[in-house]
């Protein structure tokens, strides 16, 4: 992976990590400041329901209280009744109650209002209020809700009621006797309190009393069937304060206040949806989310693309380097450290250059020492044998043929001289071809002839020079060994497209391919001759040497069938000639 690629990587997903974290951790907050709102919501709903429950049952306490001391307290029962007093304070308060009624220690009732008829079997003595209001005679007793069972009630026959009770003294000719006030308050008026309490979405409110039964549910007939359930006797168990329950395998907050007086518990009930991050919340979340993840893997991208453009740049000139392109390591900007790099790299290349220089000064060097010792072991012993050739004229009187002979030999090293210059015109080495067989075939009495020719398209092309003569001297020595007076030896140079081939065959003994193959790797002949052959394999390394793995000779020849040696150059005009001549000086 590229620099850029991982940078990008790496600050995204630590990006997208801090951003899920900060995501889920706003969620997480959000979800708890909810549920801290839902609770401190309900405590203060509960709350009001609580002051409009205890504003209610304490108007019921002050009937029962002015029941009394103001209407028992001041009548004695030999001289007067309770009935008429009852009947103007039910009047007063009709709206809240059912009925008002005093009892005797029997059970007895001493006088009730609206309501006078006791149902038949009706046994207010052994009631639960009567028996709480006469073992607690201090305190007031309120029931549970329950049908109303003692006073026949022709308008509703069923009708719910909750039962206030309290322990009173009764005057009969100024004798006290214990007795009980029961205040029958309508249960409606209590539904009315709870039923208006609203809570959170779905949230609900129910009423219990100090034991867990259930006084008031928005869904207690549905309860008192069966149908449904509700987790009131663990509700009874709660202090005043909001909790998080598990029921049913749902989560919902409860929350628990106690009605003064009563024992009674207001219990508000809020499942965890009132409070937990909603779908859509977490559909606009997720594409909040998912638009700064996006955003920040863009930022990153670009902030990574800035960091690593230049070492990208000086990487690709590096590799370009590498694949042997001339390239420039740019001068790079940004932080130190990739300046740094820069810095180095342009060093480290200048330096290279400047080595790679030397090397190849060095290795031309070599190449021209090299090519100057192959040229130095062609010519000494020609020059020996033809020196001996003139001694041997004069003596013999053939002053003619000496002085030829030595014509010959001065234009043939005027040539091989050629001012110092390695690459020569085409018709400078044929000519110097020429002047070597002229004083060969003075030396061999015409034993062989000579056809040396250069065909039309070659003219003005250049070649390295003294690489025809080598191959002569090899025909000669080699080829025309054993030959009389047919032999005939021919050079004749030929342009292909950008090569220059020179052919030089000759019809003479011939060899084995092996042994031709052997020349070109220096090897010398199994069968010697007046020569050794070595001055082919000089020819051959000079060429590769100077153009090329690519040039050179190639060695086509049978036995008795004669040799071909076939040169090849690269076709050179002078402006080549001259270019490759400089490059050789440098």
């Amino acid at each position: 992976m590229s620099i850029q690629a991982v940078l990008s990587l790496s600050f995204t997903a630590a990006a997208a990590a801090g951003i899920l974290l900060m995501g889920f951790s706003f969620i997480w907050r959000f979800s708890a400041a909810n549920e801290q709102t839902v609770a401190e919501n309900s405590q203060r709903i509960l709350a009001q329901a609580n002051l409009s429950l205890d504003s209610y049952l304490r108007r019921m306490m002050r009937i029962a209280d002015t029941v009394y001391y103001r209407v028992i307290k001041n009548t004695d029962l030999a001289e007067g009744s309770y009935s008429e007093a009852l009947g103007l304070l039910y009047e007063e308060n009709r709206d809240d109650l059912v009925s008002l009624a005093v009892f005797d220690s029997r059970g007895t009732p001493v006088a009730a209002a609206p309501l006078a008829s006791m149902k038949a079997g009706a046994d207010p003595k052994h009631s639960e209020w009567f028996q709480a209001a006469s073992q607690s005679m201090e305190n007031l007793h309120f029931s549970a809700p329950h049908v109303q069972n003692l006073f026949d009630d022709p308008d509703s026959p069923s009708r719910w009621v909750v039962s206030l009770s309290h322990h009173v003294e009764l005057t009969r000719d100024g004798v006290t006797e214990p007795g009980v006030v029961l205040v029958d308050m309508g249960f409606s008026g209590i539904e009315q309190v709870c039923r208006n309490v609203t809570l959170a979405k779905d949230g609900y409110l129910y009423l219990i009393d100090g034991g867990g039964e259930l006084i008031y549910h928005p869904r207690q007939q549905l309860i008192y069937a069966g149908l449904l359930e509700e987790n009131n006797q663990a509700a009874a168990l709660y202090r005043d304060g909001s909790y998080v329950e598990e029921f049913q395998g749902r989560s919902r907050q409860v929350t628990v206040k106690t009605v003064g007086y009563t024992g009674w518990k207001l219990v508000g009930v809020a499942p965890a949806e009132s409070w937990l991050a909603s779908t859509q919340f977490f559909i606009f979340g997720f594409f909040l989310l998912s638009f700064a993840i996006f955003l920040m893997a863009f930022l990153n991208f670009l902030i990574s693309a800035r960091i690593s453009d230049p070492l990208r740049r000086l990487d690709e000139s590096v590799k370009a380097l590498e694949s042997g392109r001339e390239a420039e390591i740019p001068e790079e900007g940004g932080c130190y450290e990739v300046q740094h790099l820069s810095r180095s790299l342009r060093s480290m290349v200048s330096t290279m250059r400047h080595l790679t220089d030397d090397i190849i000064r060095q290795e031309a060097q070599k190449r021209r020492s090299e090519l100057e010792i192959l040229q130095s072991q062609i010519n000494p012993h020609f020059l020996y044998n033809t020196l001996d050739s003139v001694i041997w004229m004069i003596e013999a009187g053939q002053q003619a043929e000496a002085i030829q002979m030595v014509t010959s030999l001065a234009r043939f090293f005027r040539i091989s001289l050629s001012r110092g210059k390695s690459v020569i015109p085409l018709s400078d080495e044929l000519d110097h071809a020429r002047h070597y067989m002229n004083i060969q075939q003075m030396r061999f009495k015409n034993q062989f002839t000579t056809k040396i020719e250069a065909q039309p398209g070659t003219e003005g092309l250049y070649t390295l020079k003294l690489i025809v003569q080598p191959i002569l001297e090899n025909a000669i020595y080699h080829g025309m060994a054993g030959a009389e007076d047919d032999g005939i030896i021919s050079v004749s140079a030929r342009r292909e497209g950008g090569d220059l081939f020179i052919d030089v065959a000759d019809n003479g003994v011939g060899m084995p391919p092996e042994v031709a193959a052997s020349l070109l790797r220096g090897e010398r002949p199994a069968v010697q001759t007046s020569g050794s052959g070595m001055g082919v394999y000089n020819v051959h390394q000079r060429i590769r040497l100077t153009f090329g793995e690519e040039y050179g000779l190639t060695i086509l020849s049978e036995p008795d069938e004669g040799t071909l040696v076939r040169i090849r150059l690269p076709a050179l005009n002078r402006e080549e000639a001259d270019r490759r001549q400089q490059g050789e000086v440098l």
